[in-house]
């Protein structure tokens, strides 16, 4: 059977996936992302005047991925039992987990991915006034468990 996308009718409209007649069950899901930043940036983290960017980042991601029904168009609010954002520092830049977790009729690869992506933006914000060349870059779905398209870990890791 060929895939297609799911957020279409047959006629090619734009259209919610309806899930009422999928069963509830555990979702969790991770996404990545990485802020690519100077050494110097890195080691001016801890003395950020407007405070620690990377604890402001955490709450940025577990507040966005609370509101990615409101972002997304076509999502579903979904009650999430979990959302973790950790992150992790290298020689060139921080790598950011998100994690998320739901009983549910549908998955939290969204949520995931959203925590990621706003906690990297927080972390560009807090750090734009010491150099405006920071990237934000490799955003993607590290693993996904649940549901009827079953278990998901990207190959390679992150």
């Amino acid at each position: 059977m060929k895939k297609a996308l799911s957020h279409y009718t047959a006629a090619g409209d734009v259209s919610m996936v309806d899930v009422s007649a999928k069963d509830v069950s555990r979702r969790t899901a991770a996404a990545h992302a990485f802020v690519a930043m100077s050494r110097e940036v890195l080691d001016a983290l801890p003395q950020n005047k407007k405070g620690n960017p990377l604890e402001a980042a955490r709450i940025a991601g577990i507040m966005a991925a609370k509101k990615t029904a409101e972002l997304i168009p076509l999502c579903h609010q979904l009650p999430l039992s979990h959302v973790g954002v950790e992150f992790e520092a290298s020689d060139d830049g921080i790598a950011i987990t998100a994690t998320a977790a739901t009983e549910a009729q549908t998955g939290v690869e969204m949520e995931a991915l959203t925590a990621a992506t706003v906690a990297a933006l927080t972390i560009y914000d807090m750090t734009k006034a010491l150099d405006k060349a920071i990237e934000i870059c490799h955003i993607y779905l590290l693993e996904k468990t649940g549901g009827k398209s079953g278990d998901y870990r990207r190959a390679g890791g992150a």
